[in-house]
């Protein structure tokens, strides 16, 4: 679950029971928000989203068709579109005032669309609707109040090659940083190609530096945040990027880094060509597509050696929210609650093959897959960490570090001096 100690150092506040984003926020349509709907009085709902194309034909309108069974007088008309369109729409509606009932969101973006007074504050609908906020596994929140609630989250946890450990004499997944870089040292050695670890640091994505960077502040329960405001040079920050420092200089890290983005990342482990890689969970079904033949683990992100607390875990999320403008927030309340209830979440997430956002709901596929009970318990163990979600101007604090971060990895400039000129450049853009 999310520490209070962590909340307490940050205006972005995720507050969570088990582990959770983030990948993209969508859209609007171009009707008037709230619109009453049908002559004979009922309320038309719209929900924006772009989540119904990513899962099974049918399978999100079903839960949505049950919603209207239990609710009459509500219907629910579905706004979905890939991605790159449902943005565009979203940021238009948030600027006209025109943003639908209900939105997905990414948590990336939770910040500016609450500056633009686009987000109803979900904590207000909550204490109207005298709900019992214990039940979700995680909000997202900026100045004290909710704006965001991830209905389902998709974890980033350890994966390793099980044949190359076992060829490099590493009896299990490392647990500890010392571990780790034995290991990845132990798999570099083994020569033909071989990497003991992949760090995918393109300047075009640069979203490496919060799953493969940061994660390793999170996964001891560090910060990078001070009262919300950047704290780049703290003790905790400075280890991790020192320790990741210590893996380049050893040669234990995947050439080619500069220039690789995720998607390379996981291609390099799928071949066989790397020992170890963070990743999202959504690629164990990639991997074992791709290569039945490779027997692979997952575990949770190795900490600072001796720390014995609740481990950060990165995450993405399917956010929800509700729009300002909105003219039927308490019906717009009720089908937020309706997802996020335990049977309906559980059931959700099961289609998605992601973890429930509600802390009583467990997937279907948790009980018949190893990798994924394991991701499960990993999940559950720990607490959700991405302070990247509901920063102002996310990807772009992330291609600065990168900027400073390459300089430093190739000798240009010191750790300290590195971590220094990106808090100053990241206090620019707060």
């Amino acid at each position: 679950m999310s520490k209070d100690a962590q909340g307490s150092r940050t205006a972005l506040t995720v507050i969570g029971a088990t582990a959770i984003a983030a990948t993209v926020l969508v859209a609007s349509g171009c009707a008037a928000p709230g619109d009453p709907g049908s002559s004979d009085g009922d309320v038309v709902l719209e929900l924006a989203q772009w989540w119904e194309p990513e899962l099974p034909d049918g399978a999100f309108r079903e839960l949505i068709d049950e919603f209207e069974a239990e609710n009459p007088g509500i219907t629910v008309e579905l706004l979905s579109g890939p991605y790159a369109s449902t943005k565009e729409q979203l940021f238009a509606g948030a600027a006209a005032g025109t943003m639908s009932d209900v939105v997905g969101l990414d948590g990336a973006w939770v910040s500016d669309f609450k500056d633009q007074g686009a987000l109803a504050d979900l904590s207000a609908l909550m204490a109207e609707a005298d709900y019992d906020e214990s039940q979700l596994a995680s909000q997202i929140q900026l100045d004290g109040a909710t704006y965001m609630i991830p209905v389902v989250n998709f974890v980033y946890p350890m994966f390793t090659n099980d044949d190359l450990l076992a060829e490099a004499g590493v009896d299990a997944p490392p647990s500890t940083r010392s571990e780790f870089a034995a290991a990845a040292a132990a798999l570099t050695e083994l020569g033909g190609n071989t990497s003991g670890w992949i760090l995918p640091l393109s300047l075009e994505a640069p979203n490496g530096i919060q799953n493969d960077v940061m994660s390793w502040v999170w996964a001891s329960g560090g910060s990078m945040l001070a009262d919300g405001q950047p704290d780049l040079t703290n003790d905790e920050v400075t280890s991790a990027v020192e320790y990741i420092k210590g893996l380049w200089d050893d040669g234990v890290i995947a050439p080619g880094a500069f220039t690789m983005k995720e998607q390379d990342k996981v291609e390099e482990f799928t071949n066989g060509r790397v020992g170890m890689m963070i990743s999202s969970l959504a690629h164990i079904n990639l991997i074992r597509e791709s290569n039945p033949e490779l027997s692979f683990s997952i575990s949770a992100l190795p900490a600072e050696d001796g720390f014995d607390g609740e481990r950060g875990i990165p995450y993405a999320s399917w956010g929800i929210g509700v729009s300002e403008s909105s003219e039927n927030k308490a019906e717009a309340w009720k089908l937020v609650e309706f997802l996020m209830s335990e049977d309906v979440n559980s059931r959700l997430s099961s289609i998605a093959n992601a973890f429930p956002g509600n802390t009583a709901s467990v997937p279907d596929f948790v009980e018949g897959d190893e990798l994924f009970a394991t991701a499960f318990d990993i999940y559950q163990s720990g607490y959700p960490a991405n302070e990247f979600t509901g920063l102002p101007v996310a990807e772009q604090l992330m291609r600065l570090f990168d900027e400073q971060f390459q300089r430093m990895l190739e000798g240009d400039q010191s750790v300290d001096e590195m971590l220094s000129t990106t808090q100053e450049a990241w206090m620019n853009e707060f």
